[in-house]
């Protein structure tokens, strides 16, 4: 998969660097040693965060302040790690949907960057272009309907728009039926280093818990 970053993010985040993992997979409905190690996570983050400082991590007030750059409320559509991460410290669960989507959710709450998981066979053509949603462009969240993603960092392969920091799209989401995933790590930071990190980490959950040899992954500007 070729992924392009425009110009017109290149202009709001002239740091930005993401990374793209590709893998092998076999998915299962649950796994319960992966939900002990979210479970953990989500305990730690209890004792060391609040709703407010949440929105001081790095990788998070960076997503914030290219919502901000690109005409988006983030406090009325939360980029997805903050979104998760913010749900754990009110104490609440977090989603239960499938060991690809809850080690992603996983991967994104370790670090704080957005990530979008996809099943790769539904992608139209091998080219991905991260953009700016437009006026009117359709999208349909995931468990969401419709969404007004103008002025959201977006993803959109031959076909259309397939995912942005606060959710990904129906057409190309994980099912449990995925053999053949793509991870995109949003390092809106432009922490080289810690997206890196990112990607090597969920590349570690996949030989764990996917029966994967992690694939190969790449970083792109």
């Amino acid at each position: 998969m070729k992924i392009i970053v425009s110009q017109e993010i290149e202009q709001v985040c002239p740091e930005f660097v993401g990374a793209c993992v590709d893998a092998r997979v076999v998915n299962s409905p649950y796994c319960e040693a992966l939900w002990r190690e979210i479970d953990g996570l989500c305990q730690k983050y209890r004792g060391e965060l609040t709703t407010e400082s949440l929105k001081e991590m790095a990788s998070i007030s960076a997503t914030r302040r290219v919502y901000k750059a690109c005409g988006k409320d983030p406090s009325r559509y939360r980029p997805a790690s903050e979104a998760l991460i913010r749900r754990a410290l009110q104490g609440k669960e977090l989603y239960r949907l499938n060991t690809l989507v809850d080690l992603v959710n996983l991967a994104s709450i370790a670090f704080g960057y957005s990530i979008g998981g996809f099943d790769a066979e539904k992608f139209a053509g091998d080219t991905l272009t991260l953009g700016i949603g437009r006026e009117g462009e359709p999208y349909e969240g995931i468990g969401r309907g419709m969404l007004n993603i103008q002025g959201l960092p977006v993803y959109r392969d031959a076909k259309g728009s397939v995912g942005t920091p606060t959710s990904d799209n129906e057409r190309t989401k994980i099912s449990e039926h995925t053999s053949h995933l793509v991870v995109l790590v949003n390092g809106y930071d432009g922490n080289e280093q810690r997206v890196r990190e990112n990607a090597e980490y969920i590349q570690e959950l996949l030989r764990k818990y996917c029966q994967s040899d992690g694939g190969t992954y790449y970083l792109y500007k």
